[in-house]
């Protein structure tokens, strides 16, 4: 009902987050690069190419991210293996942004990292698994059609009398 709309709106949000933080990072290392810029007297180069380089794969780990959410939703059915520890990742980093820019930037980044934290929760948390009908009553190994079968006696004591 809920599970599929939440997946595919948080399939669109990463692949929105993986683009932008992408470009910001490689904008951030040409600004670096064009202005000569050094830290501490770390090589402006150096820290040119690092910025570009983290931001293609933080980006590249966001459309990852994406890619599980995105199959989630087309197939209705929960992650599993690598592709849930990935939701569970990016849930994470998104709780630690989220502090991050209550810190540093504001609340409204804040809030948006919040409302993505909990949508990637509730992607993972509301796929219940899927079993099949749940037997009648307990069954004996001796026999299919449990102790009756076999000539034993119930698993569980018949239920005491109770007092009106």
């Amino acid at each position: 009902m809920i599970r599929r709309p939440v997946a595919w709106l948080v399939a669109v949000v990463l692949f929105a987050e993986a683009l932008g933080v992408a470009m910001l990072n490689w904008i951030m290392g040409e600004l670096v690069d064009a202005q000569n810029m050094s830290l501490a007297g770390l090589d402006p180069d150096a820290m040119s190419m690092s910025s570009k380089i983290g931001g293609v794969v933080f980006g590249l780990y966001f459309a990852l991210c994406a890619l599980v959410a995105l199959l989630v939703a087309i197939r209705d059915r929960q992650p599993a293996g690598l592709g849930r520890v990935l939701l569970i990742s990016a849930a994470v980093v998104h709780g630690v942004l989220g502090a991050v820019a209550w810190a540093l930037i504001g609340w409204h980044q804040f809030l948006f990292m919040v409302v993505m934290l909990a949508l990637i929760v509730l992607v993972l948390v509301t796929y219940d698994e899927r079993r099949g009908p749940v037997a009648a009553g307990p069954q004996d190994a001796k026999g299919p059609n449990g102790p009756e079968e076999v000539g034993g006696s119930p698993l569980t004591p018949p239920a005491a009398p109770t007092t009106p």
